[in-house]
């Protein structure tokens, strides 16, 4: 029997299971998903979440199983994009009246986007480092290898900002929080991908699929949705490079949280213990995995794996609440829910209908930028954060409510 709280639509391809009652979707993500849908090696259907909205090829918030073939525009450029968060034994008391100063030692310790960075200067710039650590130097080490194994054969790949990247943050969503759950204990909690070098290796493929479907005269319903067939030498390429993006992701997460947990020691004096149910997951990547007894590639663009027991981090806006869940094994989601809220505004849109002055109402009570260059992250271009979890009710089950206290964006 079909659950209550999602629907089925088919439009000439595979079926399309969406957990999106309540919640907008818009027409131009839909189409994306009705083309998206009639790729011949689609597995079964495909399972939309309801902060879809419509990405490049495929959109965002969709669970894509396919059989034999990856769309690497389906994973996009973001590669390895994801959460992760640790609890603190701190408690809200133990935070400083004033958040502005933990706010900026965070800046210092991370490398970040668009902001000027402060202080140890030979170290830093912007969101790159110039000098890089030894924790980034160590992590560096457990990846080197197979990235010059990538770039002997592509050789494109080598001049991109690849160390320099490592342990950094990036712009637009990336961010840094210090959060409160419902107990009042503290949390760190951050987003960021493979940056740099993960942006190279999805454009470089996603452009050498295309070539391959000219190549075959493989006449596809968007360009975008170009893929690479099992057994073909870009295939094993590209599943090399993004899985090689997908350790650099989790790797560069793992050396933020360091250095941000290195920070919040700087400004709290007090011990504390920073590996309480820590959690750290991808959003954007394609895994093999087994579902309804066949091996599959899965791929989740803005969509987290949600295994029976499984934490994941469902974050809101700037300026809402975020969640640590608990998969419940869904298999008609192919065990996964969404990554966030999703947008309803494009950036372009809400910088021209918010100001300033918006932004600083929406994020009244967070020690974060109030300036002109975050507007496009201004709460108001979400979707209600509380009405997208109540559209996956049957997906995850909620373990922490958190509330961000401060937010570094790049």
């Amino acid at each position: 029997m079909q659950p209550a709280n999602h629907n089925v639509i088919q439009q000439g391809g595979t079926p399309i299971r969406l957990w999106t009652q309540g919640v907008p979707v818009d027409e131009k993500a839909h189409d994306q998903l009705i083309k998206a849908s009639q790729m011949p090696f689609i597995y079964k259907w495909l399972a939309v979440m309801p902060d879809v909205h419509v990405g490049i090829g495929a959109t965002i918030g969709s669970v894509i199983p396919t059989k034999e073939a990856i769309i690497p525009s389906a994973v996009g450029v973001d590669i390895g994009c994801g959460m992760m968060a640790v609890q603190t034994t701190l408690n809200a008391n133990d935070l400083p009246d004033n958040l502005h100063g933990l706010r900026c030692e965070l800046e210092k310790a991370i490398p970040h986007g668009r902001s000027k960075v402060r202080g140890r200067g030979s170290n830093r710039d912007k969101g790159a480092w110039s000098n890089p650590t030894d924790t980034v130097l160590d992590g560096w080490k457990t990846l080197t290898d197979d990235f010059n194994l990538l770039c002997e054969k592509h050789p494109r790949l080598k001049n991109t900002n690849n160390l320099n990247h490592l342990g950094t943050l990036g712009t637009g969503n990336h961010f840094v929080e210090i959060c409160l759950d419902e107990h009042q204990q503290v949390w760190i909690m951050l987003h960021s991908g493979s940056r740099g070098v993960g942006n190279a290796i999805g454009r470089y493929f996603i452009e050498l699929a295309r070539e391959d479907m000219r190549k075959w005269f493989i006449n596809l319903p968007d360009k975008d949705l170009a893929y690479f067939p099992e057994g073909t030498e870009h295939f094993d390429d590209y599943w090399f490079a993004v899985g090689w993006a997908q350790r650099f992701a989790f790797k560069n997460r793992e050396i933020m949280m360091e250095n941000a947990i290195k920070a919040v020691r700087e400004v709290i004096n007090k011990p504390f213990d920073a590996k309480v149910k820590a959690v750290n997951c991808h959003h954007n990547y394609v895994a093999k995995e087994e579902h309804y007894g066949e091996e599959v590639f899965v791929t989740r663009k803005g969509a987290v794996r949600a295994k029976v027991g499984e934490y994941g981090i469902i974050p809101g806006s700037m300026g809402a609440k975020s969640f640590i869940v608990r998969g419940k094994g869904n298999e008609e989601s192919f065990c996964s829910c969404s990554h966030g809220a999703g947008r309803v505004l494009s950036r372009t849109e809400a910088k021209k209908r918010f100001t300033v002055a918006d932004q600083i109402a929406q994020t009244e009570g967070v020690e974060c930028r109030k300036d002109k260059d975050v507007i496009d992250e201004i709460p108001s271009a979400y979707k209600d954060i509380e009405a997208v979890m109540h559209a996956q009710r049957d997906l995850v089950e909620v373990v922490h409510t958190l509330r961000q206290v401060v937010c570094v964006k790049g």
